[in-house]
């Protein structure tokens, strides 16, 4: 599926047209997606973010969540040096197969610079076209991959187009994953054109918003530091997914989507 970098994009582009569609059927999966506000109230007065302590309270701040998926790739350092200089903090879910296992040093900087590391499975096949254990197979293996390089299993995994059911959930808990979807996406698997990756993530941004980008797209990363300026231009203030849920703590098993504005 990923022969080549051009023809892993395309391929994983064209799995990714439908995620959109795909999350307004949740319900009719079974699965009841909570808020970031909602895990809020639910998380009562804990100073704690997950595992780490609380940098901003998302609760009175105009907080937003930048994300990427399908990663590392070859322009993931300099995304990250971006990332530093403006001071940032991510959620990268990282995929398993030519990815983790092709840039184990890569991983270990995500981790170590203070962002949030988490699972995109080992080889982004569509968890709901699988059996149970097929789907551990594809996210204990990426559990395995980071742990051994971080020292640290994910406790986040965000499902191949946003797709879950009864039985993904089910997985994800017995793995101590939360599952994590989105409320903007730059659609940056079918562009290459950054100005206007940028204009779809400025247009769609709100508060408690997740933002969804990749990575591994030529387009991506070359739009990610105008698209930070603005955005903190506008009153944002950037934070990892379980620094938006904190002082709830994302659960195991439970799906974590933002409402649009």
């Amino acid at each position: 599926m990923f022969r080549s970098r051009s023809g892993r994009g395309k391929a994983v582009g064209t799995a990714l047209l439908v995620a959109a569609s795909l999350m307004l059927t949740l319900g009719a999966c079974g699965v009841d997606p909570v808020t970031p506000q909602d895990a809020r109230r639910e998380g009562g007065t804990d100073d704690k973010a997950g595992g780490g302590g609380r940098r901003v309270d998302c609760a009175e701040v105009k907080c937003i969540a930048l994300t990427f998926d399908a990663g590392p790739g070859k322009d993931t350092p300099h995304l990250l040096d971006v990332l530093k200089e403006k001071q940032v903090p991510a959620t990268f879910f990282l995929l398993g197969s030519r990815h983790v296992d092709r840039y184990p040093d890569v991983v270990r900087r995500i981790a170590d610079e203070g962002h949030e590391v988490a699972n995109h499975t080992w080889s982004h096949r569509i968890l709901t076209d699988l059996d149970e254990s097929e789907i551990r197979e594809e996210l204990s293996r990426t559990q395995d991959a980071i742990e051994r390089i971080t020292g640290r299993k994910p406790t986040l995994m965000r499902p191949p187009q946003g797709r879950t059911d009864g039985t993904v959930s089910d997985v994800s808990r017995d793995l101590g994953l939360a599952q994590v979807l989105w409320s903007i996406t730059a659609k940056d698997y079918s562009t290459t054109d950054s100005a206007l990756i940028r204009q779809r993530v400025l247009d769609n941004a709100h508060r408690d918003g997740i933002i969804l980008l990749h990575d591994i797209y030529d387009g991506t990363v070359p739009a990610v530091p105008s698209i930070i300026d603005e955005l903190k231009r506008r009153g944002f203030t950037f934070v990892t997914v379980p620094e938006l849920l904190a002082p709830g703590k994302a659960e195991p098993g439970t799906v974590y989507r933002p409402e649009r504005d």
